[in-house]
């Protein structure tokens, strides 16, 4: 682990970017740019389109370590290059800004009112590649809509591959995110802090894992997993509030 990035993770001020688009919805995400779809054609130049967008947002004055704490980059992002250094290189040696990697494949189907990820294939070579490179950390996400066992189901599995992660010497971001419009949002938020409590036992000693939560309901609701540690931090997923 680098342990200036792991302090300035725990001690820094900022928020953390996403530039972690898949597939899927960078096609939206060129749209919004002002990249029609007719304007590219095939995977290869999609890919190289947003890779250019993502190149010049990371660029740009504006984009420092002085307002960005980490930023989360897709796996395509990571195999490719600023301004002739491995994205995750220039962002920390230029930015100083953490690079973390998105790793999940996207949720499976609802079931028990929660969707947990989609098997990760290749995880188990992905993690050192990473680490090579300079990335510091992953993150992946699960849905959560309603208390009961679906939830303790995502933080289960969350924490399993949470293990896998921290094993490969990178810091996983947990992100069991609670769905805002829910109206169990408050009961579900109470569940998934004592789940989260409970499994953060199952780590090994001097372990630490960061967490990504929907903000709460109740105020201070997760001060005791602020203060626990075994997390390196805690970051606000603002889960469609504005």
């Amino acid at each position: 682990m680098n342990s200036e990035q792991a302090d300035k993770i725990s001690r820094g001020q900022g928020f953390v970017a996403a530039l972690d688009q898949s597939g899927g919805s960078t096609p939206k995400a060129l749209r919004l740019y002002g990249i029609p779809e007719d304007a590219y054609s095939g995977d290869e130049q999609m890919f190289d389109l947003v890779h250019r967008m993502r190149t010049r947002i990371i660029t740009s004055p504006s984009f420092d370590g002085d307002r960005i704490l980490a930023t989360i980059l897709f796996e395509d992002t990571m195999d490719r290059d600023v301004e002739g250094r491995p994205t995750a290189d220039y962002l920390w040696n230029v930015k100083r800004i953490v690079p973390i990697l998105k790793v999940d494949k996207g949720l499976a189907p609802a079931l028990d009112g929660a969707q947990v990820m989609k098997p990760i294939p290749g995880l188990d070579t992905l993690l050192p590649r990473a680490r090579a490179l300079g990335v510091f950390g992953t993150k992946m996400r699960s849905f959560i809509t309603a208390p009961g066992a679906g939830l303790d189901a995502v933080v289960e599995q969350q924490f399993e591959v949470a293990a896998q992660i921290l094993a490969a010497g990178l810091v996983p971001i947990i992100e069991p995110e609670i769905d805002i419009h829910s109206p169990a949002k408050g009961a579900a938020e109470e569940q998934l802090k004592q789940s989260i409590i409970a499994a953060l036992g199952t780590l090994g000693d001097g372990r630490q894992v960061m967490l990504k939560l929907t903000l709460p309901d109740t105020d201070d609701l997760y001060r005791d997993l602020v203060d626990d540690p075994r997390v390196m931090r805690v970051l606000a997923l603002s889960g469609g509030y504005s």
